[in-house]
């Protein structure tokens, strides 16, 4: 795991103070194991408080980083997005034009074998009810279809490949299966379509809950496997490799079918591919600038997903918002044992003041035994939570400017800044917890506290 610079310098005082304590202290670290011991019941609850608080800090910064990672690794230097003037999502683009051959003839569009690298989209979010759901699911889900014209073009645009056994839908999109009737000769089109990872884990989920194909009880949807939207039968013919990115929530079907079907008559999008990044952003200046044919906008694909990180930011500052409350908490409760533990230990630190330790060596070693416990229930709770990595989660990113929001499936990531800012949180709330009652104690008179 790699550890940011920034990291390295609290991790270096934490070290320099514990070495400082450890050196000065002098009182021999035995006596603190044998304090922690004796008063078990009281160091494991003040160690299981640090565990939860380092548990969910790493859960919470595992879903974090994994959205991060969703709309980071989902965009291409050298792919630029057109919208519609104004339009600050998909959702909300209605190119007007139905013909982009003049566009894709300018010279800053790469040529895959003579043919220009654009991709033509219509980008759609559908309601699809769930049937039987399981208790505590929701009865309905936004579907997200990308509707192209060349499946094998787009998908070459956006660096996505399929897993082996499948195949991009055909040209007409469609094809016959059997009817439902037993014995009946009638068979219903059914639309060909592309799953992402994600969202063919999701419908898997709603298969498996009916309980009636209990022979091809898996994971998730796969090549010959169907599902009903909109009252047609939708055929799997192929999965796409597209585990952290955006495309893992997404239903590729035939532009064609599709946009007439959900009253979705033009493109939401175009994907041009550009020969490298300079050209990306000179063709991005072009259509923004000078081209007149149509009241588009562009922007760089990873413009464009920066702007879905906005939820990012907005789960991220809830996150340091609750996780400062609760480490004020643990501070707190860990400040109250340590209260009831010195209370019980008055004369223990009334002898260590005759026998001749300074205040300032029993206040180092009162200050270690609130550092250990805070250092091992963060260890814990970074370990408890580390179990999370590699989770699949769903939530919804948006670009917080008025965007509907797209329904994603991520992966939940635990980075080594992770887990160290874990670990650093716990030994500062162990320190601080440990600080007050500690001074405390040692102010005492030595006579006084051993009345």
């Amino acid at each position: 795991m790699q550890i940011s610079p920034a990291l390295l310098i609290p991790l270096a005082v934490l070290g320099a103070a514990a070495g400082l304590l450890a050196w000065r202290g002098k009182i021999p670290f035995g006596y603190n194991v044998r304090n922690l011991v004796v008063r078990w019941k009281t160091t494991l609850l003040t160690v299981l408080a640090f565990v939860a608080v380092n548990a969910l800090l790493v859960v919470m910064m595992a879903f974090v980083n994994g959205m991060y990672q969703l709309t980071d690794s989902s965009g291409n230097p050298a792919n630029v997005v057109v919208l519609s003037e104004g339009a600050t999502d998909e959702s909300f683009s209605n190119l007007q034009f139905t013909d982009a051959g003049e566009l894709e003839s300018h010279s800053k569009i790469a040529r895959d074998n003579g043919r220009p690298m654009c991709s033509r989209e219509a980008y759609l979010v559908v309601n699809q009810p769930i049937p039987e759901t399981r208790p505590g699911r929701p009865p309905r889900r936004f579907l997200q279809l990308r509707g192209v014209d060349d499946p094998v073009l787009s998908a070459g645009i956006h660096d996505l490949q399929l897993y082996d056994g499948g195949r991009w839908f055909s040209q007409a999109g469609v094809q016959q299966l059997p009817g439902s009737g037993e014995g009946s000769s009638e068979r219903s089109p059914a639309i060909e379509v592309v799953l992402g990872e994600g969202i063919a884990r999701e419908l898997g989920r709603d298969r498996n809950a009916q309980a009636l194909q209990t022979a091809r009880n898996r994971e998730r949807l796969d090549v010959g496997d169907a599902f009903v939207l909109g009252g047609r039968q939708w055929l799997v013919v192929g999965l796409m490799q597209s585990s952290g990115s955006t495309f893992d929530s997404e239903v590729w079907a035939k532009r064609a079918i599709i946009g007439p079907m959900f009253g979705k008559e033009t493109y939401t999008s175009l994907v041009l591919r550009a020969p490298g990044p300079a050209a990306a952003r000179e063709l991005k200046d072009y259509l923004n600038l000078e081209y007149k044919q149509a009241a588009v906008q562009a922007l760089l694909e990873e413009e464009y997903f920066a702007n879905l990180s906005q939820t990012n930011k907005q789960f991220l500052v809830s996150v340091i918002f609750v996780v400062f409350w609760l480490a004020v908490g643990g501070a707190c409760g860990l400040m109250n044992t340590m209260f009831a533990a010195i209370s019980q230990r008055k004369r223990d630190i009334g002898v260590l003041r005759l026998l001749g330790f300074a205040r300032w060596q029993i206040l180092a070693s009162l200050l270690i035994e609130s550092l250990v416990m805070g250092l091992a229930g963060g260890v814990l709770g970074c370990g408890l939570g580390a179990l999370c990595n590699g989770v699949k989660a769903s939530s919804i990113v948006s670009s917080g400017q008025g965007g509907p929001g797209k329904f994603v499936v991520l992966v939940m990531t635990v980075s080594g800044d992770t887990v160290l800012l874990g670990i650093l949180l716990s030994a500062a709330m162990g320190l601080l917890g440990g600080l007050l009652p500690a001074i405390v104690a040692v102010c005492r008179r030595p006579l006084e506290a051993l009345r």
